[in-house]
């Protein structure tokens, strides 16, 4: 598709330095543009670009000081990251036909459930008994909606998802292609024989308002109650959260973290890749833990940034780290400062003797 940089100024609502007539037919890098491509400048450090770069239109901030005239139509804004940001998003929805609507065949809808007549849904999806799907929602070829589950307004589900009975999800959630929503809990009881018993997963899970959540993780159904993630948490590809764990608000997970069962994590955490957690602990609010990490405690202090495995304190962990690699250099100096007192004790002696003498 063909846009001007007239059309791109209006919708980001910027200012245009150049030719409104100048168009672009992709978005590229700004250290790969080319002709045609629109790019964007946010970090100044990165300006140099703005006079190399072959794109014919660049976003960039109404603050950036330029020392020297420059081949492309500029659009100033107030922030180009998120300007950018919102300009890929509009240009996906429409690669990506989210505009449809209507249901595709063969797929199946059970006589209850109640679905909005502006609803999209891809061929080969089922949507169980009493299923409640609202106004806007995308669900893309593939999917499983299970019985009594509440999918509330402009939330999209691609393809291959699945979300067992039981299950609500709040509005302008994203889940992508191969996620599992309410799966059981992993809850078994030891018995006296060695084997072990199923013990019944019976709630659910509730995944609130915003919420976006990557390709193939899996959020288990509580045991009894319900399995939280709350408004604004945003969950990479394959992370695993286990039955009655509650995820804050706008909290960031990174791939491969496993949480086990019944752990609170706080409001605002930032959460590195595979990340393990045991169970029934508390993480505070504003928590940052590092990539690979360990937690076998809960983290009472508020804004805390952990470290290691089992993590503790940030720059704590730094100092043991150093130290752990002087470990061969200390070794050798302590040999030396040994054999030193051990000559030391013997010319001690020696003199003793030959005073005594």
């Amino acid at each position: 598709m063909q846009f001007t940089a007239q059309q791109i100024a209006t919708l980001l609502q910027g200012k245009l330095e150049g030719n409104p007539d100048a168009k672009v037919t992709d978005v590229a890098k700004i250290e790969e543009a080319v002709d045609g491509s629109l790019s964007f400048i946010s970090n100044p450090k990165y300006a140099e670009y703005a006079y190399t770069s072959d794109a014919s239109i660049i976003i960039v901030n109404a603050s950036l000081e330029l020392s020297k005239p420059v081949k492309a139509t500029l659009i100033r804004v107030e922030d180009a990251y998120s300007s950018f940001a919102f300009l890929l998003e509009k240009y996906r929805e429409i690669i990506s036909g989210a505009a449809k609507t209507g249901i595709e065949q063969p797929s199946y809808i059970a006589s209850t459930a109640k679905v909005a007549a502006d609803v999209y849904v891809g061929a080969f999806s089922y949507i169980g008994e009493n299923a409640v799907i609202e106004h806007g929602v995308k669900i893309y070829p593939g999917c499983y909606i299970g019985n009594n589950v509440t999918i509330k307004e402009n939330t999209k589900l691609y393809s291959g998802v699945k979300i067992y009975d039981e299950c609500r999800l709040g509005c302008r959630v994203v889940i992508h292609s191969g996620t599992v929503i309410g799966g059981d809990g992993f809850g078994f009881a030891p018995l006296n024989d060695g084997t072990y018993k199923k013990i019944p997963q019976i709630g659910n899970v509730i995944i609130e308002d915003d919420v976006e959540i990557g390709s193939n993780t899996t959020i288990d159904r509580a045991t009894m109650g319900s399995t939280i993630i709350r408004k604004g948490v945003k969950l990479d590809n394959l992370i695993q959260i286990a039955h009655n764990v509650e995820i804050g608000e706008n909290t960031v997970i990174a791939a491969q973290t496993g949480i086990s069962g019944s752990t609170k994590v706080g409001k605002n955490c930032s959460i590195g890749g595979q990340v393990g957690m045991v169970g029934h602990i508390h993480i505070a609010d504003g928590t940052r833990i590092n990539a690979q990490s360990g937690l076998s405690k809960s983290v009472i202090s508020t804004n805390t940034t952990l470290n290691g495995s089992p993590a503790f304190e940030y720059k704590s962990s730094l100092k043991s780290q150093a130290i752990f690699r002087n470990l061969p250099d200390m070794q050798h100096r302590l040999q030396k400062l040994e054999e030193t007192v051990q000559e030391l004790t013997a010319l001690l002696s020696t003199q003793n003797l030959e005073y005594k003498k």
